[in-house]
């Protein structure tokens, strides 16, 4: 009887080589593809994986990474993941398939569709999704283990603005708001012709001109048929692009929003309270918001150097 050790031992008589790399491939595939080049921590990253995400990287850039550039990203992502292992930071296949799908819907397009334009580019959709694993634990891992020393106070955003020449001036800016609103939407079903929508444009018009209280709207709406009314919803003006806040404030109390075509039909916003408020205005967000992101970006890469410095790197 033929062991499966004997069996080894002459296949490697005839192929040299082949029985060390059977963990990594079959012998009859291309080799190079197929290859090693760098060993993470016992994890190989073969020249296949670099070709992919050599192609990712321009696809989502433009320009053309050099091959280190590529492995180091490569190096990146099995040491964030392992490590965020280590701390049970390790999400399901479901909650990759969620964060794939809402890049897919950010783009206006279905998973299905974002996977066909991958493949059609020679990219397997599972080289974004590994990638987009590694972001999400990362970032998840260095907000949970920083927490504190992440956190921007009102006396570093004050010194941000003066550095900056600025003085965070509620009253320049217009004051910050607090809104109330009800989101309403007459349905229009998809693919309607343009003079079915334009029907339902009017009628939007006609029913803002009747509406003068947000007690109003609810009566009229919820009885309507092919129509929505939704729960109050609370934003401030740092929530918000300035368009939809110069929107909100020509609006009175109690009144509706001109009426905006959107992918489910003719949207329009109840205005049910509009108050000061000392939450964040616009240009203290952006500055809170860059400050943050500048901490997080610093102890990112100190944290990834350290990870890096105490991984077992091997280059084949």
């Amino acid at each position: 009887m033929i062991t499966i050790t004997t069996l080894l031992q002459r296949v490697s008589r005839l192929i040299p080589g082949c029985v060390a790399a059977l963990v990594l491939m079959a012998c009859g595939t291309p080799s190079y593809a197929q290859s090693v080049a760098v060993m993470v921590n016992g994890e190989p990253i073969t020249n296949y994986d670099i070709e992919q995400r050599t192609k990712l990287d321009f696809l989502s850039t433009h320009k053309q990474p050099t091959r280190q550039e590529v492995i180091d990203e490569l190096i990146d992502q099995k040491v964030k993941i392992k490590e965020a292992k280590q701390f049970s930071v390790d999400p399901s296949s479901a909650d990759i398939d969620s964060a794939f799908a809402d890049m897919s819907s950010r783009m206006r397009l279905t998973p299905d569709q974002l996977a066909k334009t991958l493949e059609s580019q020679g990219v397997r959709p599972e080289t974004l999704k590994e990638r987009i694993k590694a972001d999400m634990v990362w970032s998840s891992l260095v907000r949970g283990r920083y927490k504190e020393s992440l956190q921007v106070g009102e006396k570093e955003v004050a010194a941000a603005a003066r550095a900056q020449g600025d003085t965070p001036d509620e009253k320049a800016e217009g004051g910050s708001f607090e809104y109330k609103m009800q989101p309403i939407v007459l349905i229009v079903p998809r693919g309607s012709p343009q003079n079915v929508v334009e029907a339902r444009v009017k009628e939007a018009e006609t029913l803002r001109s009747h509406v003068q209280s947000c007690e109003e709207a609810n009566a009229l709406f919820k009885s309507m048929q092919n129509a929505a009314i939704r729960d109050i919803v609370t934003k401030t003006s740092a929530d918000m692009p300035p368009s939809i806040r110069e929107g909100l404030d020509k609006t009175p109390i109690g009144h509706l929003t001109a009426p905006e075509v959107t992918k489910q039909g003719v949207e329009m916003v109840a205005l049910c309270g509009r108050n000061p408020t000392t939450v964040d205005t616009p240009q203290k967000k952006q500055i809170r918001d860059k400050m943050f992101a500048d901490k997080f970006e610093a102890k990112s890469k100190a944290y990834l150097a350290q990870v890096r410095k105490a991984a077992m790197i091997e280059y084949r």
